[in-house]
């Protein structure tokens, strides 16, 4: 993630990141610790699109079960 970005709630970063490495395996990305910005921007983009594509299910799913 860029350094300068804010998130909207810091607390939940570690959860991001396991969810972000956890992503990456699944759609075959070999992320490591630290520093990954040479990764391929189609590689980042399968990891971001399937994190969002995601987020957006479980959204729905809560949605759904109120």
């Amino acid at each position: 993630m860029a350094r300068n970005s804010r998130k909207a709630v810091p607390e939940a970063m570690d959860s991001l990141d396991r969810f972000k490495y956890e992503v990456a395996s699944e759609v075959g990305v070999n992320l490591k610790n630290g520093y990954n910005g040479n990764i391929s921007a189609k590689d980042a983009g399968k990891i971001g699109g399937q994190m969002v594509k995601k987020m957006i299910e479980q959204a729905e799913n809560q949605m759904m079960n109120k």
